[in-house]
């Protein structure tokens, strides 16, 4: 019976020392799930909230543009100045008034592929018949394009000088005496190699085309220098594109 007492009390001292532990246990859990009272509201003029006072997040802030690169930014067109409408290979025109001159002139006609020799030729020719007659060349000599077609072109290679002995129309069969042409033209430059000066009138009549000029078929190559082959790119030449 005293066995039967002492472990009934024992179970109720366990038992009761177990409900003990588990409330002090379970007393900071319930703590923490409590909902924390709220702060009492602050009025809204004694102090700005972070978005007043921090300005725009991240998110909000405006993105500059990005600046094109070189490859998506578009290449602007040549402008006109006195350098270079084909790259290296040239310049844009200027206006000027072309004075007669007289001269000693040869015409022939070459293929396209020969015609910068073809007309040094020509104008060797000239100069011999020039120093024959004891006449004195007064400018630069010049090729006169007249026509051109698919094969080549047909010139006139000329030697401005200084005077023309009266009644005399030629100095041999075929360096004939006659004047330089006249008028308004533009004035390109071409500055290299003979053989890339296509690229040059190519921009030429771009910018002919651009600027909406009239211009007559013929023009003038004018040579500042003597190279001798077409490839050299030291060759300096001035070309005139006769208005209409």
């Amino acid at each position: 019976m005293v066995r039967q007492r002492l472990a009934r009390k024992g179970i109720v001292i366990v038992v009761g020392l177990f409900l003990l532990a588990a409330l002090v246990f379970l007393a900071p859990v319930r703590a923490q799930q409590a909902p924390a009272a709220a702060p009492s509201p602050t009025p809204a003029a004694a102090i700005a909230s972070p978005a007043a006072t921090a300005g725009p997040t991240p998110a909000a802030t405006e993105t500059p543009a990005p600046t094109p690169s070189p490859a998506t930014s578009a290449t602007p067109a040549p402008s006109a100045s006195p350098a270079n409408p084909a790259g290296e290979g040239g310049s844009m025109g200027e206006t000027i008034e072309l004075v007669s001159r007289p001269a000693a002139a040869i015409e022939g006609k070459a293929n396209r592929d020969e015609i910068y020799d073809a007309i040094m030729g020509s104008i060797g020719l000239i100069r011999t018949e020039i120093d024959k007659a004891g006449l004195k060349a007064a400018g630069r000599p010049i090729a006169i394009f007249l026509e051109a077609d698919d094969v080549g072109f047909t010139y006139r290679a000329a030697i401005p000088l200084e005077s023309i002995p009266e009644g005399k129309t030629s100095l041999s069969e075929a360096v004939k005496l006659g004047r330089t042409p006249i008028g308004k033209a533009m004035r390109f430059e071409h500055r290299g190699a003979y053989d890339d000066i296509d690229a040059t009138y190519e921009a030429i009549t771009a910018y002919l085309d651009e600027k909406g000029i009239d211009a007559q078929d013929m023009f003038i190559e004018e040579y500042l220098n003597d190279v001798k082959t077409t490839d050299d790119p030291n060759l300096q030449v001035d070309i005139y594109v006769l208005l209409k």
